[in-house]
């Protein structure tokens, strides 16, 4: 039987591939105010803006590639039980060819009712105002929103507890509840934190191996890890 590899993934795997990470460095998302875009109430007070902000991220998405570091995690499925928790909103995993992804933060490729959360689309081109679902409700982007649950936190807590490895890449580990998924680890399976700026993680028991290197570095480095310990 395979052992269960976890990755938790983040914005910092992505952003090798051109996609912007979430902050810009003076708090900005792509020239925005995050509080404006990415909020039930920037959605209230301002729908074109929020609309014309995720039509933009969707079209990038169809300009950019998944990179090597996206491309061995999906081969690592060949000797191990790979569960991708991601924190990104791109497809990019699933372009690599992974097939077992959890997206904590919703899906830039996917749409939802306004009314009913479970009614989710598959949706590649732009979102307008009069998109509507069967019932007439206005439809929108299918991303978990700051102040907003987390629907696939459950599911995420479910895997982490099963996990021989656990590995976080491109993550600064700031952002909950995503960031707290490490504490429910089981006791003493080894953890790997790939990252050129790794934050510190604290109250934790676990073996920890810290690898400070990008992703396109930091995953080839991680599998010939793994492979010499099975």
């Amino acid at each position: 039987m395979k052992k269960k590899l976890v990755i938790l993934s983040g914005a910092g795997i992505s952003a090798e591939s051109g996609i912007k990470t979430f902050r810009d460095s003076d708090g900005l998302w792509e020239g925005h105010n995050v509080m404006d875009v990415a909020t039930p109430e920037g959605w209230r007070n301002n729908q074109e803006l929020v609309l014309d902000f995720y039509n933009q991220r969707r079209r990038q998405l169809h300009e950019v590639q998944p990179n090597l570091g996206h491309k061995i995690l999906a081969e690592l499925e060949n000797d191990f039980e790979v569960h991708i928790i991601t924190q990104n909103v791109d497809n990019l995993h699933e372009q690599a060819g992974s097939s077992k992804v959890l997206h904590l933060h919703g899906e830039l490729f996917k749409v939802r009712s306004t009314k009913e959360e479970n009614y989710i689309l598959d949706w590649k081109t732009d979102l307008k105002t009069g998109d509507l679902d069967a019932n007439g409700f206005q439809l929108r982007p299918h991303i978990v929103w700051f102040g907003e649950d987390v629907p696939a936190l459950e599911e995420a807590l479910a895997i982490t507890q099963q996990a021989d490895y656990f590995v976080i890449v491109g993550t600064s580990m700031q952002v909950y509840p995503a960031a707290g998924l490490v504490e429910f680890t089981p006791p003493n399976i080894p953890i790997y934190y790939i990252d050129p700026n790794p934050a510190t993680i604290r109250n934790l028991s676990n073996p920890l191996e810290i690898i400070p290197m990008n992703a396109t570095e930091g995953v080839p480095f991680l599998r010939e890890k793994l492979m010499k310990r099975e």
